[in-house]
């Protein structure tokens, strides 16, 4: 790794409790960097915090908040200004899935998925952009998903999310090239972490793609390692990148080539 990619910079996480937020935190924390961690869980930040500083004599921070709250966002954004000098990246990782047909699944997770995926990264990138600008310099990443470009029965509402993400992603990163601010997208295909608690509840999915799935360390090296370049795109595995490609090129065919596959969720 480049170790002054991030030596140095403040980046702020969210969804940095667990899963891949968290070892993102953790890979910054270790080349020298200054992680602000976001997420509901005070006690797991907390418990994050002290092993960072003690591991690696960096200084790291921690907010709870809740991102489906436009509220909190707000607050949270006034505090991070009135607390930090510069900040330099924001990795919007906070998500939520569930995996159920439309005609099944509640209105209160279309919602969620809604607020978190799409409107809380949206909220995020827009209140940090102007200090970005200012200072001309800054890296927005956003976590998407493969799912943002193969679509697959089951995830209509999940895949709309990632739809946006997408597109909100690749739109922006032509409106700020030329003030220096980089942006880059990252599109998984399933990855081992506690994700699948919620989105896939009976394990149907989980366990038809359990060989498949990514190592949450590798995807956040990948990621750390990326921070303040122009990588335009992180797409893992990439043999599903590869997939994506031709679905886009023959959908039809690979719906039907793919239908068994497709319907393991």
């Amino acid at each position: 790794m480049r170790q002054n990619s991030v030596n140095g910079k403040t980046i702020v996480i969210t969804g940095a409790s667990s899963g891949i937020g968290e070892r993102i935190a953790w890979h910054i924390a270790k080349h020298g960097g200054t992680p602000i961690m976001v997420a509901r869980s005070q006690e797991k930040l907390a418990a994050l915090k002290y092993n960072m500083e003690e591991e690696f004599g960096i200084q790291a921070h921690i907010y709870q908040a809740d991102l489906q709250v436009e509220g909190e966002i707000t607050s949270l954004c006034k505090q991070l200004y009135s607390e930090h000098k510069q900040i330099h990246g924001l990795i919007n990782n906070a998500g939520a899935g569930m995996f159920q047909h439309v005609t099944d699944i509640s209105w209160q997770h279309i919602e969620r998925m809604m607020q978190l995926n799409v409107m809380a990264l949206i909220r995020m990138t827009k209140e940090l952009l102007p200090h970005f600008l200012q200072h001309r310099q800054g890296h927005v990443v956003n976590v998407a998903s493969q799912a943002g470009k193969i679509s697959t029965p089951k995830s209509a509402v999940y895949a709309a999310t990632k739809h946006a993400v997408l597109g909100f992603t690749n739109s922006l990163r032509m409106e700020v090239k030329e003030q220096k601010i980089h942006v880059t997208s990252v599109n998984l295909g399933p990855v081992r972490t506690n994700f699948f608690t919620e989105a896939d509840p009976g394990g149907t999915y989980q366990k038809a793609v359990e060989r498949y799935m990514l190592d949450p360390d590798a995807v956040a090296i990948k990621i750390v390692n990326s921070l303040f370049t122009k990588k335009r795109e992180i797409n893992l595995p990439r043999w599903m990148e590869a997939g994506s490609k031709v679905y886009q090129l023959f959908p039809a065919l690979t719906e039907k080539l793919l239908e068994r596959q497709f319907n393991k969720k």
